[in-house]
């Protein structure tokens, strides 16, 4: 009984810090920010920072998924994914009163962080399990599906900087070890974009040597545009190359299926030009496909051109300024 009773108490004490923090809006943080922490990185303002920001964001994004259709709220998939945030909600509200001064309650909360990141991990495949679970059971209207997108792109959105968040802390602070020695957490300062390029292009062509037997050739033009840089000096950016990786390495896979597809019939496919393009406010990275179709069914970003008659896929990363 008093077991049930402090449970329901606490309960009650996550609903109304719920209330509470989704009244706050999620701080806007920019990679230049990022680094300019990470230059002069600090455990305990970290700390301080996180125990507010990250119950701000999950309690966010927990009232939009209370705002989705009932009929998908009680898919078990999304409920599962409601129990997800519910709970790391209510570890990390449990640091609001304890002091950053302390060793263990820095050890903790970075524990903490940790354990939230894992619960989560598996967050995207649940939830579109759960869209699917709803779709295989009822019938989903134009208006529905429409919100639906809207919410997912949100929700994933939402993911993103909560992970972001996290990364930093436990790569500056933790036991995670950062990707190379001039990383700050997660970002690279002089991130060299050409090779990550080249990264993505080569795992995914090893994909489709293995199911097609064969694969189109990437060609790599840059420019420099950067006043008082030459133009075709290495273009380097600060970004996260995990990111940007797994962006590219996506539209590789998609751009490969298309042209083997659509030149089924041919033993001669066109290459896949990609164009990186550096100004003073935008890096632009250009996948551009040749003779293909509509039907080839490229995913984000594509933009058809009646002049060339050939698809542009397009990442823009705003530059810190």
């Amino acid at each position: 009984m008093k077991l049930t009773l402090r449970l329901l108490a606490d309960v009650g004490k996550a609903l109304k810090s719920l209330d509470l923090y989704s009244q706050y809006n999620p701080s806007a943080l920019s990679i230049k920010q990022f680094i300019d922490f990470g230059n002069n990185a600090c455990e305990e303002k970290s700390f301080y920072f996180l125990r507010k920001e990250l119950p701000v964001r999950l309690a966010n994004i927990m009232k939009e998924i209370n705002l989705l259709p009932e009929n998908l709220l009680i898919m078990p998939s999304v409920e599962l994914v409601r129990s997800w945030y519910v709970q790391s909600f209510m570890d990390l509200v449990e640091f609001e009163d304890h002091s950053g001064k302390t060793r263990e309650v820095l050890e903790r909360f970075c524990k903490t962080l940790i354990n939230v990141r894992n619960r989560h991990s598996n967050v995207v495949e649940t939830m579109a399990q759960g869209v699917m679970e709803l779709r295989d059971c009822d019938t989903v209207d134009n208006t529905t599906e429409n919100s639906l997108q809207y919410f997912l792109d949100r929700f994933y959105m939402s993911r993103i900087g909560i992970r972001m968040l996290i990364n930093q802390h436990t790569l500056m602070f933790g036991k995670d070890l950062p990707g190379h020695i001039r990383h700050i957490g997660a970002i690279d300062p002089t991130c060299k974009i050409g090779l990550v390029v080249a990264d993505a292009y080569e795992n995914a062509q090893f994909l489709c040597d293995q199911y097609y037997v064969d694969s189109p050739v990437l060609e790599l033009v840059s420019h420099n545009g950067v006043s008082g840089a030459a133009g075709r000096t290495p273009i380097e950016s600060a970004y996260v190359p995990s990111h940007l990786y797994y962006i590219l390495f996506e539209l590789f896979k998609n751009s490969m299926r298309a042209v083997m597809e659509y030149h089924a019939d041919s033993d001669n496919y066109p290459c896949i030009k990609v164009s990186i393009v550096l100004g003073n406010e935008d890096l632009s990275i250009k996948v551009y496909l040749r003779n293909t179709t509509e039907k080839s069914s490229l995913t984000v970003f594509h933009q058809w051109n009646e002049c060339t008659k050939g698809y542009y896929i397009n990442l823009l990363c705003k530059l810190h300024q």
